[in-house]
This record gives C-alpha cells, structure tokens and sequence, in this order.
C-alpha cells in the first residue's frame, strides 16, 4: 500500500498538484477499501471519519482528478451511481464483474476470458483490440439460494 501512495503522490507531483490532507484522507480510504467499488458518496463517508470537516464537493474533485490521472476506474453498474476502483498499470485489461440483481454485490473476475477472442477479432477483421469491458449481471449464491435459482 505504501507503494500504491507513493506511485500516486508521484503521478501528482508530476502534474502539479499537492497531496493535501483532504487528497490523502481520500486516497487513504480507496487505497483501504481496494477491491469494494465505492461509490464518491461511501468514500466521502469514510473520509468524513478521518477528516471531519472536508465537504463532498471536494471529495468528488479529488476522485475526478484521480480519474483524470488514471489512478482510479469509474465503473458504471446500473445502479444508479457510478462506482469507482484502483487502477494497476501492470495489468493489460480490466478485469471482468459479477453483478448481483439482488444484493448488488460486485464481484471481480480476475482471470481474462476473452484472449482468445480478441485474437480472432484481430485476425479476422484487422482490428487491434486495446481493452474491453465485460460485465455478467445475475445473481450471487446466496441471492439465488433466497430466489430459488442454484
């Protein structure tokens, strides 16, 4: 984690910005609750903890500019708010999601079940594939235990 801060404090500086105590504490908090796909709302409470008097609006630039600089990933579950996740430049893709219908729970798909198929993109239509996005949106164990579906 210590890592994480310092290659994000970096990416900064390098751009002219400060890690001020209200970027930290929100920085803190991502870096926290990696891999829970907080919406700018969840981290603002959890900021709001630590730095009592910061206000949404700047928690919400703060993520803004952490999109902006690529730290972070704004992912859209149709649920009504977009959600956000650490970015990690040593991966080539973005991971693939699971999303519940019923509880909501978000889960991440770690292995990149389309290598092949984006080989037969490129091959057969000469289209060189830099990224995709895939999302499988049904129910967890536990929801479909409750709605009698597994």
């Amino acid at each position: 984690m210590v890592n994480e801060l310092n290659r994000i404090k970096d990416m900064l500086r390098a751009k002219g910005y400060k890690l001020t105590p209200q970027r930290r504490a929100t920085v803190d908090v991502i870096l926290h609750n990696e891999g829970k796909h907080m919406s700018a709302e969840e981290v603002y409470l959890e900021v709001k903890k630590l730095c009592p008097d910061i206000g949404l609006a700047t928690v919400y630039r703060t993520m803004l500019l952490l999109e902006e600089l690529n730290v972070l990933q704004r992912h859209n579950f149709d649920d009504g708010r977009n959600r956000y996740e650490l970015n990690h430049p040593e991966e080539d893709h973005h991971h693939h999601h699971l999303i519940c219908n019923r509880c909501g729970k978000v889960v991440e798909v770690e292995e990149d079940l389309l290598d092949s198929l984006e080989n037969t993109i490129q091959e057969k239509y000469s289209f060189h594939v830099e990224d995709h996005r895939v999302q499988f949106i049904g129910y967890c164990q536990k929801c479909a235990n409750k709605e009698k579906l597994g």
